[in-house]
């Protein structure tokens, strides 16, 4: 049985790394890095032969094995295309099945959310992200 991705820095960082070293990615910046002995934090950009570009920031507790935050961004010719993120939006009950992950996605990209099944704060979310990305056309 392989250990979680979560469970360590050391198996996040190269997690990520295997991850993004596709033909897909033509540059990525994104970068691992620990905040306390059982914290960190994956952050950066990576940019896709398609045009598009990811923004990410996740906060990680490699002692639960969760990802405790995090912020997904989109951007298609530099404009933002769609994003993720774990604001909680409680009233809304459009997104109760999914609370609190959600997308933005246009028209009115700011207000316009719907749930977001695929997103967790128990798994990496990065394989479905990009996976989305490079399905884009």
């Amino acid at each position: 049985m392989n250990a979680s991705p979560l469970s360590s820095l050391n198996a996040y960082s190269e997690f990520v790394a295997n991850l993004l070293n596709r033909t897909s990615v033509q540059q990525s910046g994104i970068t691992v890095w620990p905040v306390s002995r059982y914290t960190g934090k994956a952050e950066g950009r990576a940019f896709f032969s398609n045009g598009c570009q990811l923004r990410m920031l996740e906060i990680l507790d490699f002692d639960a094995k969760l990802i405790v935050s995090y912020g997904y961004e989109v951007l298609r010719d530099e404009e933002r295309f769609y994003w993720y993120d774990d604001t909680e939006h409680p009233h809304d009950p459009s997104l109760a099945a999914t609370f609190p992950h959600r997308k933005h996605v246009p028209p009115d990209i700011k207000h316009n959310r719907i749930p977001a099944p695929e997103i967790s704060f128990e798994h990496p979310n990065l394989p479905f992200i990009i996976a989305e990305i490079e399905n884009l056309n």
